[in-house]
């Protein structure tokens, strides 16, 4: 059953945070692209490794990145990059290669994209070499996809008894949150599979905070002595970012002295289109467009900001949220963050729907706090970044999850799958 997996790894993992474990593991994560403009999972994955030699365990990462891409020079890790495959499904004959030649010599393959050929090409290959797998499905079975994008949707559906097939015979689906796992049984049919929450989140930033805001304030010298909020993603459509642009227009005129700053790649090429509404709303010279922060910049944005904005259409975790608390400030988000509710009860921070009202209404309400209560809501970010989005339990869980199945005989072999209510 799949409560005595999840009961087996929770106790594992709880086990490996006081004792090291013995076993140490050699894993492979299988990822689309590890360029820091596509957002979590490759930051995720560049985070996950620090904490995957602090227990022990060695990565490797096989990609379809150009070879000698300048942001693979500071991975501490072997990164194996195959280069663009063919079309956007990115198939790839020299990965498919690689990986069946090489599947033997991991204990767990991780794969980090759904919809995508690495994917497939990852399941193939822990087939033939008869190795578990697990599958990070970072949102891409979220609702939202079909509601939002109902032409898509029927596109995916031609996929889908395939990536159904790579989901089904998972050792473990991973989701970030309960929510996500929630989410994801409402899209496709069927949907049965072993689903286990992972504790997801990034490391502690470490450096100087004070080194840190002077490499902000070195990219946007206008901000050194404003008050601002900051919204720190990619620039697309899913985002809200049209949302806090009108809503903070419609407050910039009783609050004079804070600020906006928008970062973030411009993936969809909407920049220009959201400057130009700027424009039209007279706030331009509020706004801030620093592009891509990353290194001290980064760390020294959240630092100096006042709070940071997420009025997102869908997030099923939302990296730069546990950023922002590991950082020790507050953060605004939609509910359509998946993580809402943990950052509600956790009073860190405060959540409205992904509306143009719920936006407005989200900066009113931060704006009209006192300096005390703002403080609390300090304090409370960084208590529940270091109780639950510290990364450090993602990897024991997943270390704790490949001692399992190596562990499994004929005596003791791992749980049937159980129908839609086992994926709950």
């Amino acid at each position: 059953m799949q409560e005595a997996l999840l009961g087996r790894v929770a106790g594992a993992a709880r086990s490996a945070e006081a004792v090291p474990s013995r076993k140490r593991l050699h894993v492979l994560h299988v990822i689309a692209r590890l360029a820091p403009s596509e957002g979590g999972p490759p930051e995720m994955l560049r985070q996950l490794a620090v904490n995957y030699r602090e227990i022990g365990d060695t990565l490797e990462v096989a990609t379809l990145d150009v070879p000698g891409a300048p942001y693979l020079r500071d991975c501490r890790f072997p990164v194996h990059a195959f280069g663009p495959g063919f079309t956007r499904y990115g198939l790839s004959r020299p990965m498919l290669r690689w990986l069946r030649a090489n599947a033997h010599r991991f204990d767990l393959i991780v794969i980090n994209n759904v919809w995508l050929f690495p994917a497939v090409a990852a399941f193939l290959a822990a087939h033939h070499a008869r190795v578990p797998y697990a599958v990070f499905t970072h949102g891409a079975l979220d609702v939202f996809f079909k509601q939002r994008y109902p032409f898509k949707h029927l596109k995916k559906l031609l996929y889908w008894p395939l990536q159904y097939h790579i989901l089904h015979n998972a050792s473990a689906v991973l989701f970030t949150s309960e929510l996500e796992r929630e989410l994801a049984l409402a899209s496709f049919r069927p949907n049965q599979w072993t689903s286990m929450v992972v504790p997801y989140g990034t490391n502690p930033p470490g450096g100087d905070p004070r080194e840190q805001q002077d490499a902000f304030f070195a990219a946007v010298p206008a901000l050194r002595d404003r008050r601002f909020l900051l919204f720190l993603s990619r620039i697309h459509e899913k985002k809200g970012c049209d949302l806090l642009l009108d809503a903070f227009a419609r407050i910039a005129g009783q609050y004079p002295d804070i600020d906006l700053v928008i970062a973030g790649p411009d993936q969809m090429q909407l920049q220009s289109q959201l400057q130009a509404r700027a424009e039209r709303a007279g706030i331009a010279s509020r706004v801030f467009w620093p592009g891509m922060l990353q290194g001290a910049a980064k760390c020294g944005a959240f630092r100096a900001a006042e709070a940071f904005v997420l009025p997102s259409h869908q997030e099923n975790f939302g990296i730069a949220v546990a950023e922002s608390l590991a950082c020790g400030t507050p953060v605004l988000i939609s509910d359509q963050v998946n993580i809402w509710r943990e950052i509600a009860e956790s009073g860190a921070g405060l959540v409205e729907p992904d509306t143009a009202e719920g936006t407005e209404r989200l900066l009113r309400r931060w704006l009209s706090l006192t300096a005390a209560e703002r403080s609390t809501m300090t304090g409370a970010a960084e208590r529940v970044f270091h109780a639950r989005f510290s990364l450090r339990p993602a990897a024991e869980s997943i270390h704790a999850l490949g001692e399992f199945l190596s562990s499994a005989t004929p005596e003791h072999p791992l749980p049937d799958r159980a129908g839609p209510a086992y994926a709950k």
